[in-house]
């Protein structure tokens, strides 16, 4: 066979080592033994190409899935911390409507500005309550600039201090905003990039489904997602009273309400106070579900762990089973390897070759052959992550774990799927190799 003839060549032509002395010197001559070995297993990878493709391809897609799980788990920890961050461990965030029971004909629309004052009034630790309804998929236009599919979020003023977030210019909405129906407005950074490019657009006009509307200030850039998986700087924040009446809304119920509290250490038992009130307001018997939903911080993060949990077991299965598959692969050609390459083996052994050397050649290779193929893995499982990010299927993030848990698990694969071939190499009888009868 032509292929095994230049593994063997390559392989053979400088002298299978012989067993070292144990005289002066026998650690220096190890040492060139161990190298001459690893010389001819690095040879033999060469020279059996079309193995040692197969092989490192088997590998670098368990690698591959490998590195995907990694990223992507990163990822979901900096969206976590991000999504908290945004979302502020002081604060409750209300819905209408109970999401656990999603009953058919379920009302949304449950909380009122009674609920409101109500809450801001009574309810002990409250010092910031926020209403909030929004509009989705609107068109904005400035000058010959338009752009489409905008959220137009409509609330009371001080928006950004509810939600921790600061303004990069201009101001915040105020009371009177709210109680006038100002044609005020707050931008999001991405509508004002895609309106007014690198210009300020503070003081400038823009036209929401051809209402005019002043922009008084900008909020900073956040690089998100939202809950829904949108760009969560995708938003326009006008006063609630503005939003009602020029979309013709109920103007007694709302969607949202955000609540900060003074001491967040009591979250938990402001949350209860704040579940038993609203209950109260909306006279619901003891035995009646919440027709409400309140989420902080700690749900944030239950979710966000339940969703993580769902991604590592998943990806793990995919990627366990991607890196079996390369070790089967791996273990069957250097099997078949061994069979055909018994005419090399036995000469080896009968130029006086140690089983410890044939052992180790084999790894050598084997071990050379999964680390390249856990290098290609490592870019093909990055550059999976990011078409998947840019697809907003997942979020990854890069880090030098990925990079040397890759290097690990394929090194992993090569010397436990190549260790049974290295020995069967090595275990040959050198008088039927000879014969080729390995």
């Amino acid at each position: 066979m032509g292929v095994r003839g230049k593994g063997r060549e390559g392989t053979l032509s400088k002298g299978f080592p012989l067993s070292p002395s144990p005289a002066a010197g026998g650690d220096t001559r190890m040492m060139r033994t161990v190298g001459r070995v690893v010389s001819m297993g690095l040879e033999a990878v060469w020279a059996f190409k079309l193995r040692s493709v197969f092989v490192v391809l088997g590998v670098a897609f368990g690698i591959a899935s490998l590195t995907l799980i990694v990223t992507a788990v990163d990822g979901a920890n900096r969206m976590a911390v991000e999504m908290v961050d945004m979302f502020g461990p002081d604060a409750a965030l209300v819905f209408g409507g109970n999401f656990q029971k999603r009953a058919v004909g379920m009302r949304t629309l449950t909380l009122s500005r009674e609920d409101a004052d109500r809450i801001r009034d009574s309810l002990p630790g409250a010092y910031q309550v926020l209403p909030m309804r929004a509009k989705s998929g609107q068109t904005v236009r400035a000058g010959s600039r338009s752009y489409q599919d905008v959220t137009i979020v409509g609330t009371t003023q001080d928006y950004s201090k509810a939600w921790n977030w600061p303004l990069s210019e201009g101001r915040d909405l105020s009371a009177e905003d709210e109680r006038i129906g100002a044609k005020v407005a707050l931008l999001g950074d991405t509508p004002s990039r895609e309106l007014f490019g690198d210009e300020s657009p503070v003081g400038r006009v823009l036209y929401v489904s051809g209402i005019p509307f002043q922009v008084v200030g900008k909020l900073s850039y956040r690089g998100v997602t939202s809950g829904g998986g949108g760009d969560v700087d995708n938003r326009i924040i006008i006063p609630l009273s503005t939003l009602v009446q020029r979309y013709n809304m109920d103007r007694k119920y709302f969607r949202a309400l955000r609540v900060k509290f003074v001491e967040p250490d009591y979250m938990a038992a402001h949350t209860e106070n704040l579940r038993s009130l609203l209950r109260h307001l909306h006279h619901l018997n003891p035995e009646d579900d919440d027709d409400f939903s309140i989420l902080t911080a700690d749900e944030v993060l239950k979710f966000l762990a339940f969703f993580k949990g769902g991604l590592t077991l998943f990806l793990g299965v995919t990627a366990g089973i991607a890196v079996l598959v390369g070790g089967f692969v791996l273990a069957n050609l250097f099997s078949i390897s061994v069979s055909e390459r018994a005419e090399e083996i036995g000469l080896k052994k009968a130029m006086g070759a140690r089983n410890s050397a044939i052992m180790l050649q084999f790894l050598v290779e084997a071990c050379a052959l999964t680390l390249l193929g856990g290098v290609l893995g490592l870019f093909l499982g990055l550059g999976l992550g990011q078409f998947l990010s840019r697809l907003d299927i997942l979020t990854i993030k890069f880090s030098w774990k990925a990079f040397f848990m890759a290097l690990a698990g394929s090194q992993a694969v090569g010397l436990v799927f190549g260790l049974k071939p290295a020995r069967q190499a090595a275990s040959l009888d050198p008088i039927q190799a000879l014969r080729g009868e390995g």
